[in-house]
């Protein structure tokens, strides 16, 4: 497949994952290909990463098995390729049907506007139970402007893993380099932590995972800030820039505080500070201290119109691009 044909199939797929996202009762009767993928990790982890082992020995096998996991999954995206182009023009809308499943626009603002929606309806335990289900940090411990925060950093953080950074994939290496980049990702979620059963083993995952997102991080800023642009005014979109330029690097990980930092910008809002994940307080820097200390589900919902604007630009940039190419 062309360059120009991965453009076209992309903007396909982003169309229809926005209109459609992934339907609960479709996933209900079939396993999700990122549920397989993280079956495949689990098997490997179990495998690879006995307790019996040296740090040294954990290192190895954890480089030999996201080494694996990326051949095999970029092999199956490459098979898939070559058998949806035996059926020509069918096969380039099956092709869209398959991309589609590992884009997050629609699913993501759903799970961040039931934040919102908890919140309104069922007070904070209402917004504490929405918010447990797409952070990992401790929802007992979240009062109202820390469970809008945790939306708007999960937004923005997602919006650059789970829209930008698999684009970006697909339109470079097509399907092989979109299964590669989500088992990596998938990988990353599962043993990519620095706690004692992982740090060694999750070593290269974690490390491969930060070098895959980093354009699509960058990416992000841009795309955050033309959707502030759109939806909030040019001071927005010129706050979105200095914000991320300023304080993208203050986050723990090398990626995530570059799209946090866009969306803080862009809502005057303070983002991260300290957060407690099973029980153990993370200090951290807050993004934007000079911004809005208390977010409030308005800020939520002035996030998602960012974000769903931002995903627009990106259609639009990738459509422009194949239109030029022709």
């Amino acid at each position: 497949m062309t360059f120009e044909l991965n453009l076209l199939v992309l903007v396909l797929a982003l169309l229809l994952d926005r209109i459609v996202g992934d339907p609960p009762a479709l996933w209900a009767q079939v396993p999700h290909p990122i549920v397989l993928f993280g079956r495949v990790i689990g098997w490997f982890e179990g495998w690879l990463n006995r307790s019996t082992l040296t740090k040294r020995q954990k290192r190895r096998n954890g480089i030999l098995c996201i080494v694996l996991l990326l051949l095999a999954s970029a092999l199956v995206g490459l098979a898939l390729h070559w058998f949806f182009a035996l059926f020509g023009l069918a096969g380039i809308l099956l092709e869209v049907v398959c991309a589609t499943v590992f884009f997050a626009q629609k699913s993501l603002g759903d799970h961040v506007d039931a934040v919102a929606a908890g919140l309104k309806e069922d007070g904070l335990q209402g917004g504490r139970h929405a918010v447990s289900m797409i952070v990992g940090r401790d929802p007992e411990t979240l009062d109202e402007p820390a469970v809008c925060r945790a939306a708007i950093e999960s937004l923005a953080e997602n919006f650059s893993d789970g829209v930008v950074a698999p684009a970006f994939w697909y339109a470079v290496l097509g399907l092989p380099g979109l299964f590669a980049y989500k088992m990596l990702n998938t990988a990353d979620s599962m043993i990519g932590h620095k706690t004692e059963r992982y740090i060694d083993f999750g070593w290269a995952s974690a490390r491969l995972d930060d070098l895959a997102n980093w354009p699509a991080a960058r990416l992000s800023i841009a795309l955050i800030a033309a959707g502030a642009w759109l939806r909030r005014g040019s001071d927005a979109c010129r706050e979105a820039f200095r914000i991320a330029m300023r304080d993208g690097g203050l986050h723990r990980s090398p990626n995530s505080g570059r799209p946090e930092a866009a969306m803080a910008g862009a809502l005057n809002v303070q983002l991260a500070g300290p957060r407690v994940y099973s029980g153990v307080v993370v200090m951290e820097p807050m993004i934007n201290g000079a911004g809005r200390d208390t977010a409030t589900v308005g800020d939520i919902e002035d996030g998602l119109s960012v974000f769903y604007a931002s995903c627009s630009v990106l259609a639009f940039i990738i459509l422009a691009l194949f239109v030029f190419l022709l």
